[in-house]
C-alpha cells in the first residue's frame, strides 16, 4: 500500500527545497537596511556616505543596483552596478578556477628513462603548466633499483630544474615506498619560459 504524503521533513513524499544561489546572501537596494553607506560609483569613483534611501534611489535613476560588497565596513561599502553582469563575471571566475587550478597532472619516470622519452614526457610536463595545472612528477624504483635511490634522485632533481621556467616545487622531492615525488606549481603567465618547445618557424 502506498504510503501517504506527509508535509513534516523526512518522511516520504516530503521535499525540502534548498537555496543553493551563491549571491542569496549579498544585500542590494531595499534589502540594505542600515540608515547610512558609503557609496562607490559604477565607474570606481568615492562617492562618500550617503543615507541609503538616497543612495538606492540614486542606482535606480541609472537603471542599476545598489550592491552591499563590504558589510562589515563602518559604514557598509556599496557600489552602483548592474547586479546581474557582476553575477555572471562572479560564477565565471569561480568556474574558471575550479577547471583549471584545482586538476593535478602526473609525469612518471623511470630510473633509467631514455633521453628520448625523458624529452618527451618534459614536453608533456610544460604543456600541462603552461595551462595552469599543477604537475606531480613522480618516479618508480623498480627491483633491485632501490639500491641505488641517488640516480632517481637524480633523474628527478634534473627534470625540476630542466622545468624551472615554467613551474616550481612546492618542496623538496621525497622518497616514499618505492616513488620519489614532488608537486610543480606553473609560474605566472608573464613569466614562463619552455625548454622543450621550439618556436614555430616563421612563413616565407
Amino acid at each position: 500500500m502506498a504510503l501517504p504524503f506527509s508535509p513534516a521533513g523526512g518522511r516520504p513524499g516530503f521535499f525540502q527545497r534548498r537555496n543553493n544561489d551563491p549571491f542569496a546572501n549579498i544585500r542590494r537596494n531595499h534589502r540594505i537596511k542600515v540608515p547610512q553607506v558609503r557609496v562607490i560609483s559604477p565607474a570606481g569613483k568615492q562617492l562618500g556616505i550617503m543615507d541609503t534611501p538616497k543612495a538606492v534611489n540614486l542606482a535606480l535613476e541609472l537603471g542599476l543596483d545598489l550592491v552591499e560588497l563590504a558589510p562589515n565596513a563602518q559604514p557598509p561599502v556599496c557600489r552602483i552596478l548592474d547586479f546581474g553582469k557582476y553575477m555572471y563575471e562572479e560564477q565565471k571566475k569561480h568556474s574558471h578556477a575550479k577547471t583549471t587550478a584545482s586538476k593535478i597532472k602526473e609525469i612518471e619516470f623511470s630510473a633509467r628513462i631514455e633521453q628520448n622519452d625523458y624529452t618527451t614526457k618534459l614536453r608533456h610536463a610544460e604543456d600541462f603548466l603552461s595551462h595552469g595545472n599543477k604537475v606531480k612528477l613522480r618516479l618508480k624504483f623498480r627491483g633491485r633499483e632501490m639500491v641505488h635511490t641517488e640516480i632517481g634522485f637524480g633523474v628527478i632533481k634534473r627534470a625540476v630544474t630542466d622545468l624551472a621556467g615554467m613551474g616550481h616545487p612546492d618542496a623538496d622531492a621525497k622518497l616514499i615506498g618505492r616513488n620519489i615525488t614532488v608537486m610543480l606549481t606553473p609560474l605566472p603567465v608573464n613569466k614562463r619560459k619552455p625548454k622543450f618547445h621550439a618556436p614555430l618557424p616563421e612563413e616565407g
